[in-house]
């Protein structure tokens, strides 16, 4: 375990983004051969479009790690955080590694992402990342830039809470990025073994009732990693057959409004549209 901490605390970015392009390569391989769901759709225009809005959140990105790197080192130098409690509890280095990725998944994943459905100036921005009617795995690269400063903020206390180091960080970064590859793929998987594992687990059927066009499905099932908040909290939903979901946002259906780059950075400044269902008062 050591080892494998002291690798991603110098992991070359080159290296890191091998992984990330052969996770998001796999499942394209995936949806090819064993498709859950036959859009017709252009795939490469579709994936075009999802990809330019994660590169729009580049400069964003790495003000945030720089942040996120100085809050590790504080950790460090200080000993703050949940995993250096070491006055109070021994632990080895596995068990700091295993707590600090739950904290970090639970504050930097679904607490944010729970808030973004519940408070209506954060759910402006990630009306965006919903409007998808494509579900596939390049849908997990579909943020509004600003999105990305919700979830650094929320990753950063993250890390302070839980005191993780920069290799724990860099490691948690680079499984939740395959959590969201491997969730939002359009690929076949058993409904039992998926059911099962999703107890634990974000899975692709969990998480493909989430884009449910309309509530109260798009409220529900909230997890990255782990589902375990989601049935902590209650707010995780299951249907047996997913024949009747239906992708994107009732309130955003237009396939030219959903298809243009320029439209989906406007939305949030756009006047708000009502959902079928009550989400927020005015």
């Amino acid at each position: 375990m050591e080892n494998l901490i002291i690798y991603f605390e110098s992991i070359p970015s080159s290296i890191r983004t091998i992984f990330i392009v052969f996770g998001l390569s796999f499942f394209l391989i995936l949806e090819k051969g064993i498709p859950s769901i036959h859009f017709e759709y252009k795939k490469f225009n579709h994936g075009l479009l999802n990809l330019s809005l994660t590169i729009m959140t580049l400069l964003i990105n790495l003000v945030g790690a720089g942040l996120i790197f100085k809050t590790a080192e504080y950790n460090l130098s200080n000993q703050a955080g949940l995993i250096n409690l070491n006055q109070i509890v021994d632990m080895p280095l596995w068990f700091k590694v295993i707590i600090a990725i739950i904290v970090l998944d639970f504050i930097g994943a679904w607490l944010i992402h729970m808030l973004e459905h519940k408070i209506k100036f954060m759910w402006l921005f990630h009306i965006i990342h919903h409007t998808d009617q494509n579900v596939d795995v390049t849908t997990g690269l579909r943020h509004h830039p600003i999105e990305a400063v919700f979830r650094l903020t929320f990753t950063t206390i993250a890390v302070l809470f839980s005191g993780a180091t920069i290799g724990i960080v860099m490691l948690y970064q680079t499984i939740s990025a395959f959590a969201a590859h491997f969730s939002h793929a359009n690929f076949e998987t058993p409904e039992k073994y998926d059911k099962l594992l999703s107890w634990i687990f974000v899975t692709p059927r969990f998480h493909r009732l989430h884009h449910h066009y309309v509530l109260p499905h798009t409220d529900h099932n909230f997890g990255n990693i782990f589902s375990i908040w989601d049935h902590l909290f209650r707010t995780n939903t299951h249907v047996g057959e997913l024949d009747n979901v239906q992708f994107g946002l009732d309130t955003h259906m237009n396939q030219h409004e959903i298809n243009s780059l320029k439209n989906l950075l406007l939305i949030p400044f756009q006047k708000y549209r009502k959902p079928v269902g009550t989400k927020f008062s005015d």
